[in-house]
């Protein structure tokens, strides 16, 4: 089987680079497919997270990213003139490889895959929810006319995804979601990125928290939870991991009297040390592609309380089992689930344990057999 992901960028730190890279490298090194790792944005050979020697990474260079340093008018001409060169230097490479699968990750690359006659069979695989596209921060207060881009985005990329012999995405209910208008769609969930021998023994007084620093996150939901929750538990600490500018939300930390629990960290590597130093996991976020952080924590053998959002956390957690659902928005529910699991440690423990035995299902080796299937099905149609 030869398999050829086009996708922009494997050199940052996001969730869908690492799933990308975790999978390619699984099906090179275990399955022995031929793959190819096609992009337009990396400028050399360095990758923020492993790469198998035995999957190949060819750059088109193509730098889309350039065009945020140029004046709005001139990016248009200069966005259109890339367009040009990427569907060309992609075609070039496509009917080369001649590969079996050809799997675009973003919209970019399905206005064009689907034009090229390379006798592969064509995919998209999508780590975002519909409704998180193409604006995950995008809400009822956004201007009038960025939403109305928006709803022109998502009709364009429907018109291409129907062009596709198979639709990807995270969840069950983001299948659900799409299914009005896109018919040929699977559902396959991520795998987890890592499983450690050594798990949390959920004792220590720390709750975490792991993402960008934005609005989709719901940190401003989550700060106004953990008030209440250290106003009665106030040795207990929660710790936030994420990107982005930091500012406005240390500001809100300090409005609200929690600057001594409530820390503020950067983005680091080894994340995983820092699952396992925390003995509960919270999610507020308003809306999710999938909720890698849940696998993440659940893998270290932590509980998690999460937000009822869209899409992921109530496909993960079993309520009441690994972890807590609680009605999104619902600031007393977010606190008195923590608080419940904060003040009953021999129920935590056993919460924990059982998080980690369940999120088993999402061991690589499960997930790439859903995609081994997916893949020899396509190809014998």
């Amino acid at each position: 089987m030869k398999i050829a992901y086009c996708t922009p960028s494997i050199q940052y730190s996001s969730g869908m680079e690492r799933v990308v890279l975790l999978k390619a490298n699984y099906f090179a090194e275990e399955f022995g497919y031929d793959v190819y790792i096609i992009t337009t944005d990396d400028r050399d050979q360095k990758t923020y997270f492993p790469l198998s020697p035995k999957v190949k990474w060819i750059q088109l260079n193509i730098n889309f990213n350039e065009l945020f340093r140029e004046p709005i008018l001139k990016r248009v001409w200069i966005y259109f003139w890339k367009q040009r060169i990427h569907k060309k230097r992609l075609k070039k490479v496509l009917c080369e490889i001649k590969p079996d699968v050809a799997i675009s990750l973003l919209f970019r690359e399905v206005r064009i895959i689907t034009s090229i006659k390379d006798g592969s069979r064509k995919m998209g695989e999508f780590h975002f929810s519909k409704k998180a596209y193409p604006d995950p921060e995008m809400h009822e207060k956004s201007p009038f006319i960025k939403r109305v881009l928006n709803n022109v985005m998502r009709r364009l990329l429907v018109y291409h995804l129907k062009k596709l012999d198979r639709f990807v995405v995270l969840t069950q209910q983001d299948s659900r979601q799409w299914s009005d208008t896109v018919k040929r769609i699977t559902s396959i969930p991520n795998p987890i990125s890592f499983f450690p021998d050594q798990v949390s023994d959920c004792r220590s007084r720390k709750v975490i928290a792991v993402g960008r620093y934005c609005r989709q996150k719901g940190y401003d939901i989550l700060f106004e939870a953990w008030k209440i929750v250290s106003e009665k538990h106030p040795d207990w600490l929660l710790q936030i991991y994420g990107v982005g500018d930091k500012k406005s939300y240390q500001s809100l930390v300090d409005s609200l009297g929690i600057t001594k629990s409530c820390i503020l960290e950067s983005v680091i590597p080894n994340i995983d040390e820092k699952y396992r130093e925390s003995s509960i996991h919270v999610l507020s976020s308003r809306i999710e592609g999938f909720g890698m952080v849940i696998l993440e924590a659940m893998a270290c053998g932590l509980p998690v309380v999460s937000f009822d959002c869209e899409c992921g956390p109530n496909e993960i957690i079993k309520n009441g089992e690994d972890g807590f659902i609680v009605e999104f928005g619902n600031i007393h529910e977010l606190s008195e689930k923590i608080i419940y699991l904060i003040e009953n440690e021999e129920f935590r423990i056993q919460m924990g344990q059982q998080a980690r035995k369940n999120v088993e299902r999402f061991k690589i080796e499960h997930v790439a057999q859903q995609w081994k299937n997916l893949f020899e099905s396509i190809c014998s149609l």
